[in-house]
């Protein structure tokens, strides 16, 4: 019965979100509001409401999308007095998107302070939960460029051994924080590696941060040992990242927390003072990264 619940239960956010992708809000309420009547208010119903604020935001359906984060937000909080966020993936799914969306329609009606104020009491809130380090992304979205860069914590690493950036001052930095499931990532070697050829002679210093994740596969997670983890780590860098050899590559949670890379990759590129140049959650085209670190070298 437990097993039958559980496939019912994707398969509704499965269809929910389906609908959204498509623009059938209407499909996607009705949805909705049958799994309600039928279940009454599951984890997995508020992350479906979570997926129609996504959409609409998505559809420039801006004030739509602020009344589904709304009620998103208000019905995780009040779940969260008897339920754990960190052990309820659809909880800290529902919640840390209505986060986002509450946090970019602030920002789409011209109150980027509100937002920044919003996110900060989000984090202290919600920033050892496993929702934190996407809180951290949207506040550091609104507040990192121009900043100092946050230290990174060398403790661990597979390649040379990473210098802090306060020892690279005078030099260029660009950060590719990377997962060793994401095919985003990989992706993204092709254009580090032109990247590289091409400003390596400028003094652009390439670092590669990581983590564990906890387990191997990131579909069927099944959890894996730290020793595990790590062969698995550097297998899948020398097997996909192999161009990028002499890449320093420091592993650690701290790290991803501090920059808020919950998306994988994220690029961080630091100029020669220190100061956050660039902060791009996502995949990024050569041109528009080769444009961006040309005019800090100018």
């Amino acid at each position: 019965m437990v097993k039958q619940k559980s496939v019912v239960a994707s398969r509704f956010v499965a269809n929910l979100r389906s609908a959204v992708a498509r623009n059938d809000f209407t499909g996607a309420e009705r949805l909705l509001r049958n799994y309600l009547d039928d279940n009454g208010t599951t984890p997995e119903a508020l992350e479906g409401l979570s997926w129609l604020a996504r959409g609409a935001f998505s559809a420039h359906r801006f004030e739509e999308a602020a009344d589904y984060a709304r009620r998103a937000h208000r019905m995780v909080v009040r779940r969260l007095r008897r339920a754990d966020l960190n052990s309820e993936p659809s909880l800290a799914s529902a919640l840390g998107a209505s986060i986002e969306v509450l946090a970019q329609w602030k920002i789409r009606r011209d109150r980027r302070p509100e937002a920044v104020r919003f996110l900060k009491r989000e984090l202290q809130e919600y920033g050892a939960t496993s929702i934190g380090t996407r809180i951290r992304k949207n506040l550091n979205l609104l507040t990192i460029e121009g900043e100092p860069a946050p230290e990174l914590e060398i403790r661990e690493w597979l390649g040379p051994k990473p210098q802090t950036l306060s020892k690279q001052k005078g030099r260029p930095i660009l950060m590719f924080f990377w997962a060793h499931y994401c095919e985003d990532s990989r992706a993204q070697t092709r254009v580090l590696v032109r990247i590289r050829e091409k400003f390596e002679t400028s003094g652009l210093a390439l670092i590669g941060p990581t983590r564990r994740y906890g387990y191997l596969d990131e579909h069927q997670r099944k959890p894996a040992t730290r020793s595990q983890e790590l062969q698995h780590i550097e297998a899948v860098l020398n097997r996909h990242y192999a161009e990028l050899s002499g890449m320093p590559v420091p592993i650690g949670e701290k790290n991803f927390y501090i920059y808020g890379a919950s998306t994988t990759p994220t690029l961080v590129l630091i100029d020669r003072t220190g100061l956050v140049s660039l902060y791009h959650p996502g995949k990024m085209a050569y041109r528009e990264l080769a444009g961006r670190i040309l005019k800090l070298l100018s």
